[in-house]
């Protein structure tokens, strides 16, 4: 039996929470010097990250409790749109280090508490089309978690696997058709089978059984490579088919313009 929509959500917001807490965890301790880490997106620090994910919480606090100042928000970024998630790290950087960590905090917590008086039924609007407000809050899973990786490997740390890749996974899949839509591609009707290994052993599958492409592996890597916080060339997948293996050189689970995507790790080093 299929759980409600209250009691997906729910749980959905508190896996959120948890992906959140966990983060919070590795930064909390940090000194100034760790905090301006270098992390392996391009031009930004551990402290980047952490505003970055204040800044767009804060954004989605706002479109989930007051849709038309949301929509007056984003039509007021007019031409510069582009820019926002430039501008906002640019002006977050004058933010003591303290405040930025407890504005998330704080933020974060109105926002799961927003989330969950949500009525069935709401599409929450975003700076793509509206979501459900379990694909909204899955949105937000997957950007936590994707950032999260990055501050993981700034510090040097290891972060196990948990079952809430699950939502991540399910982003990524769902996404193929607009990794193709925003680099002006032609989707494959040629549909792709993704079979995946959970971290407890389970399995967790997406498309039809007969596809002849297939992309099968672990899901940490899967959401790896969708989230791209890593190169093909470094997660362990099975990619067979043609429609796979175009599919795994742009697979995009976040919104925005094409992301440029890593390195080889052999290519850093």
């Amino acid at each position: 039996m299929s759980r409600p929509a209250p009691a997906l959500l729910d749980a959905l917001v508190d896996d959120l929470a948890a992906e959140s807490a966990d983060l919070d965890a590795r930064v909390a301790p940090l000194d100034d010097d760790g905090w301006l880490a270098p992390t392996p997106a391009a031009g930004w620090d551990v402290r980047d990250t952490v505003d970055h994910l204040r800044s767009f919480d804060r954004d989605a606090l706002l479109a989930v409790t007051d849709p038309a100042g949301f929509a007056a928000h984003v039509q007021g970024l007019g031409d510069g749109a582009g820019e926002y998630v430039e501008r906002l790290t640019r002006e977050g950087r004058s933010t003591p280090t303290a405040d930025v960590l407890a504005d998330w905090r704080a933020g974060r917590e109105a926002l799961a508490a927003a989330l969950r008086r949500v009525a069935p039924g709401t599409r929450v609007p975003w700076f793509g089309p509206p979501m459900s407000p379990a694909s909204f809050v899955t949105a937000r899973l997957m950007e936590t978690w994707a950032h999260g990786q990055d501050v993981v490997d700034a510090l040097g740390q290891d972060r196990p696997a948990t079952a809430r890749l699950r939502s991540v996974a399910e982003i990524g899949v769902r996404a193929r058709p607009f990794s193709y839509a925003v680099r002006g591609l032609r989707l494959p009707e040629r549909p792709v089978r993704v079979l995946l290994t959970g971290p407890g052993g389970e399995s967790w599958t997406w498309g039809p059984e007969d596809a002849d492409d297939v992309v099968r592996g672990p899901a940490l890597d899967f959401c790896l490579l969708v989230t791209q916080r890593r190169h093909r060339d470094d997660v362990e997948l099975e990619v067979s088919g043609p429609a796979a293996e175009e599919w795994a050189g742009i697979a995009q689970a976040f919104a925005g313009p094409p992301g440029e995507g890593r390195q080889p790790l052999g290519a850093r080093r």
